[in-house]
């Protein structure tokens, strides 16, 4: 199904091969285990066959700082859900996280043309351990929830490490979050106590969410303290938000000392992370610290081939799983640069600016990013230096040939494209980079080392060559704790186990190539993907069916120019019409109450929605119609009639 024309674009040298991770991880694993590797699909091959020695063997090539490992590996592995990994070990995410405490850069901050900032990991060590101190003493224990409201920037990182270093919960959402956007999440887990910015910048413009933040917070009354971080403006006025009190100020009591790290079980809480919200309020993954520690090791250490010293970059927002990941980067002693506001302020040419500046080699962003600056007909190569880049990943949607073809036509050949994906619910990747083999156009390279992925047709056989659910058929250890408040697991067990019993189905439509390479499709559900965020229908619906002209609303991402575009369908009520003003009414709402990334760039008035005999709209059946697949679930529709208001709409024809 894949083009049997493809071909390769980038080799690695001999010697960047032999200096990488990979290969000495090869050599730790013969000596642990008396066995004989011989590259790297032997590697993954040992690691999902042997997957108990290659987890313990990456804990001692990366050095994870633990009380006690215990003497079992796997608890019931033949369980999917229910195996337990390390289920005696005890350790802490951030003490990992903090072992370096030098004076080099630990965290390089950039807010557009605005701010900058940095900390060595001395200052962050130091900060971290003020913070932590400050909120013992308000209180906070082991289980609370910590939430932040937060651009991606260095207090974002110092205040979760200071929450997990006590064994508190961390969960985030970026500060363009709506006030429903943030309720529909941070209301569900009821934190004690958050940490919010005064503002972010965005287009060259401070946005103030100080109000937005008071109407949370009336809604939020299990939140006892609030932290403000000043950020657009260097006093700002808090009086108006409840409990609060400023950065500076919450630690003026506190000197930096040695942090007192809560060595807790491998599964317990670190993240609470948040579903696309497709069919209601979003769901609550959480996830542990070891599983996420462990995961996040394998990729940057192994798949990435970060080392101690190299400065690793994602442009993310911190409501995104691409922040979890890029903050494990500390864990092998790299510096992070962080970045907020517009990729494209002033110019297109700001985060090339930045790579050249700070000596950037690991450059992560999204395949919607390299269509944009591809579009914009940008040319790094030829403005700017780039010497130290030696990887750029891609993630978010898949990433199209042409695209492969500008990253090596138009800023670096030497290079190491890995398109990767996976998600929130493993807080990691499925698929993704391998920096000692060749990049084939427009391919993802690998599966991950330690995850028995797979491809199955709908009757749960494997297949390669064609397109089938992305499948994975044994545990790993960052498969999540379970969700939260979801006390019997049947949530959980719903929305990963459902289609093919003790088998992970994360709803992709991809293909495992000749090469063990993998193509991605698409979802394989209803989840919408513009800009390369994941996010639901249901929050659209909410907003949408406040319009007293509108009946009934439903979503699809339609695949286009290389990205998904969010398309919604309106069901009017007798009398009214779909006029442009009522059009920009529907997109400030949900601009308002959801994020930017949710407004649909088509809004189409339809007779008729289709639903099943159980009453549930079916996007998955309109977005078929859009792309031109068959329908196979016709007979399960009590209204399949509708299905021909969706053909050939002028709008929606590529």
């Amino acid at each position: 199904m894949s083009d049997q024309n493809t071909k390769i674009l980038w080799e690695p040298s001999h010697e960047r091969i032999r200096e990488s991770n990979i290969i000495a991880f090869i050599e730790a694993i013969e000596s642990d285990w008396k066995t004989n590797i011989d590259d790297f699909e032997g590697l993954y091959e040992f690691s999902v066959q042997e997957s108990e020695k290659f987890w313990q063997s990456l804990i001692s090539f990366a050095g994870v700082i633990a009380e006690t490992w215990g003497k079992n590996v796997i608890k019931d592995p033949g369980k999917m859900p229910g195996a337990v990994w390390f289920p005696d070990a005890k350790l802490n995410y951030a003490e990992n996280l903090l072992r370096r405490k030098d004076v080099s850069d630990a965290l390089v901050f950039w807010g557009e043309d605005k701010v900058k900032s940095r900390f060595s990991h001395k200052e962050l060590f130091d900060e971290v351990s003020r913070i932590a101190q400050a909120m013992r003493a308000k209180g906070i224990v082991a289980g609370d929830r910590v939430g932040g409201y937060m651009p991606n920037m260095p207090q974002t990182i110092i205040a979760m490490l200071a929450a997990v270093s006590i064994g508190a919960i961390w969960s985030s959402c970026s500060p363009d979050f709506g006030v429903q956007g943030v309720l529909d999440r941070f209301g569900q887990i009821e934190p004690k106590m958050i940490f919010v910015c005064d503002g972010y910048f965005y287009g060259g413009k401070a946005h103030n969410i100080l109000e937005k933040t008071s109407e949370i917070l009336r809604h939020l009354p299990s939140v006892k303290f609030t932290v403000v971080v000043p950020y657009c403006h260097s006093s700002p006025v808090i009086e108006g938000v409840s409990n609060s009190i400023l950065w500076g100020d919450f630690i003026a009591d506190f000197g930096a000392s040695e942090i007192e790290f809560a060595r807790l079980p491998f599964n317990h809480p670190l993240y609470i992370m948040y579903s696309s919200g497709t069919t209601g309020v979003p769901k609550c993954i959480v996830h542990g610290a070891g599983g996420t520690l462990l995961k996040h090791l394998s990729e940057h250490l192994l798949h990435s081939d970060e080392k101690p010293g190299d400065r690793v970059f994602y442009f993310t927002t911190c409501g995104w799983m691409m922040w979890n990941w890029l903050v494990s980067g500390l864990a092998c002693e790299a510096t992070l640069l962080l970045y907020d506001g517009s990729p494209f302020y002033p110019d297109g040419n700001i985060i090339f600016n930045y790579a050249d500046a700070e000596g950037m080699t690991h450059f992560g962003t999204s395949a919607k990013y390299i269509d944009a600056v591809k579009k914009a007909e940008l040319k790094p190569k030829n403005s700017h230096d780039l010497s130290m880049l030696k990887s750029m990943m891609s993630t978010g949607s898949p990433l199209v040939p042409e695209s492969f073809d500008y990253v090596y036509e138009n800023i670096k050949s030497d290079l190491h494209l890995a398109s990767i994906s996976g998600g929130t619910d493993i807080v990691g990747c499925f698929v993704l980079g391998n920096p000692i083999g060749p990049v084939w156009r427009g391919e993802i390279q690998t599966r991950a080392l330690g995850l028995a992925v797979d491809v199955f047709d709908e009757f749960g056989n494997s297949l390669q060559e064609e397109a089938g659910d992305l499948v994975c058929t044994k545990p790993f250890p960052s498969m999540p704790v379970g969700f939260w408040a979801d006390e019997d697991g049947e949530k959980y067990k719903s929305a990963y186990f459902k289609n093919y019993p003790n088998v992970w189905c994360h709803g992709d439509w991809v293909e495992l190539t000749e090469r063990g390479g993998m193509v991605i499709y698409g979802r394989s559900d209803a989840t919408l993907n513009p800009g390369g965020v994941r996010i639901g229908t249901a929050e659209i619906y909410r907003q949408v069916e406040q319009f007293d002209e509108v009946i009934e609303g439903l979503c699809i991402g339609q695949i286009w120019d290389g990205d998904t575009r969010v398309v919604l369908f309106v069901v009017m009520r007798d009398g009214s019409t779909l006029t442009d003003v009522l059009q920009d009414a529907i997109r400030l709402r949900i601009r308002k109450n959801c994020t930017p990334r949710h407004v649909p760039e088509i809004i189409i008035c339809v007779p008729d929605i289709p639903r099943t005999k159980s009453g549930k709209i079916t996007e998955l059946a309109v977005r078929n119609i859009i792309e031109g697949r068959p329908i196979k679930n016709a007979e399960a529709l009590a209204n399949a009639e509708s299905l021909k208001f969706f053909e050939n709409l002028p709008d929606l024809i590529k």
